[in-house]
């Protein structure tokens, strides 16, 4: 298996640190609001993934970090009126009910960063000793991004290209340069959050969260780094600093995976804009099987536009595999033995061919079209399989949802009750004695019910809305 990795810029093939055992960490979100659709896109990219190797055979541990205390967290906590931790442990509850409502089951562990406390302490006085780190007074404990030489290698820029860093900085005239960032905030008002330290009452930065935590499970090394795109600079960055600094080993990270970008009808998502979805919000109006196959059909590190019109092709989609199993499962088979045969080598073709498509950089969109053409082409021949043939086809499928979680089983397994068999057929007299009328109200009642007829040459089929 290959995947693309952010540090070397190409296509590496996949070789864990432990032959089969995978230690991955997916940075979490700050929970001071509520989970919005861009973080759907990058949950659902790694909980996919972290499925589809613990199906071909991978042990994998998924870490998952939560953000509870931040400078965020706590001024929309003064804004609230409310202590930061409950606010915090309130959005990290809606936050996990998302997660588990979006179909996200994989993660090992979510590792909230006040319970590491300990940990990035014991970090802090690490990178004092190593002379990493300094003091401003008042403020807090920085780390001096020119005492380590390869800085930016992960975004590709140098300690002075580290100035024009615009996410979550930590302002201070008295820092040594701009783009250092601070590991340990000294407490400033009597209602703030803090610990007790070896440099004085306070709270953990950003960056250093991620690297106790990852420490503390892992140790100074692991294999796989994953996270949303514009993460890797200046967070990511930061990460490979303090626990490269700290540990004196390299590479902290063997492979770093960044998911690319949702937009909403081709514009970056914002409140100002009034195209802020929440994950909530979304689930009201769209079918979780139907989030998770946009998201899939696009490749992990591209990325992908959320629009109506966009969901309605992909309803039409997963519609299409949905009707394609329903029609499997209910076949009846014609036997012939070249059928057989041929039929036989084409589920084995169309197998390899979807596993070879997710072994390159997990490819799900030429992987994807692989399941398409298999759909087309065997729905021409569908009552010339085999009774196990179609078994092996719809197990196959049962399977593969594992990981995808794009089809609603629930619906392919509906079976037609005898009130709408009925109506279909009154329909079809209604049609033949030319009753028009008749014909359009028989309809009418199906689709009432959930149902809808399509006229075909061999008859009328019924599908479920």
């Amino acid at each position: 298996m290959k995947i693309y990795n952010s540090l070397t810029k190409k296509k590496d093939v996949l070789k864990p640190r432990k032959g089969k055992k995978i230690n991955l960490f997916v940075c979490g979100p700050t929970v001071y609001d509520y989970s919005h659709i861009g973080h759907a896109r990058t949950y659902i990219i790694f909980d996919t993934f972290v499925k589809y190797l613990k199906h071909t055979g991978y042990s994998v541990f998924y870490l998952q970090n939560i953000t509870d205390i931040d400078d965020k967290i706590i001024a929309r906590a003064r804004e609230k009126g409310v202590r930061p931790k409950d606010l915090a442990r309130a959005f990290e509850k809606e936050h996990l009910k998302d997660m588990k409502a979006l179909g996200v089951t994989s993660v090992s562990k979510y590792a909230r960063a006040t319970d590491y406390i300990k940990e990035i302490i014991n970090q802090i006085q690490r990178l004092e000793k190593k002379g990493f780190a300094y003091k401003i007074d008042n403020d807090g404990i920085y780390f001096d991004i020119s005492k380590f030489k390869n800085y930016g290698k992960l975004a590709g820029r140098t300690v002075l290209q580290a100035e024009d860093a615009v996410t979550r900085i930590d302002y201070s005239s008295k820092k040594r340069n701009r783009g250092d960032f601070c590991v340990w905030k000294f407490k400033q008002e009597e209602m703030e959050p803090s610990w007790p330290s070896p440099f004085g009452a306070g709270r953990p930065g950003w960056h250093i969260e991620d690297t106790a935590i990852t420490e503390k499970f892992f140790g100074p090394q692991y294999d796989i780094h994953g996270g949303a795109i514009d993460l890797i600079f200046p967070h990511h960055e930061g990460e490979i600093a303090v626990m490269e600094s700290v540990s004196g080993k390299s590479p902290l990270v063997k492979y770093w995976m960044h998911g690319g970008f949702l937009t909403v009808s081709g514009q970056k998502m914002g409140k100002s804009l009034g195209n802020f979805i929440t994950i909530g919000d979304l689930l009201k109006r769209c079918q979780i099987n139907y989030l998770r196959f946009l998201i899939t059909k696009n490749l992990w590190h591209s990325s992908v536009d959320y629009s109506e019109s966009v969901m309605i092709e992909v309803k039409s989609a997963v519609d299409k595999i949905e009707e394609f199993l329903r029609k499997i499962r209910n076949s009846k088979s014609e036997i012939r033995n070249k059928s057989q045969s041929q039929n036989s080598k084409l589920i084995k073709q169309f197998k390899d061919n979807f596993y070879k498509e997710l072994d390159d950089d997990f490819n799900t969109p030429r992987a994807f079209a692989v399941i398409f053409d298999f759909v087309t082409v065997i729905n021409a021949n569908i009552n010339l399989l085999s009774k196990a043939q179609s078994a092996e086809i719809y197990k196959f499928f049962t399977e593969i949802n594992k990981v995808f979680g794009f089809i609603d089983f629930k619906k392919v397994n509906k079976t037609i009750p005898n009130e709408i068999k009925k109506l279909v057929k009154d329909r079809e007299e209604y049609r033949k004695n030319k009753e028009w009328q008749k014909s359009d109200q028989a309809r009418m009642e199906i689709e009432k019910k959930g149902f809808t007829v399509e006229d075909t040459a061999r008859g009328p089929v019924v599908k479920i809305i």
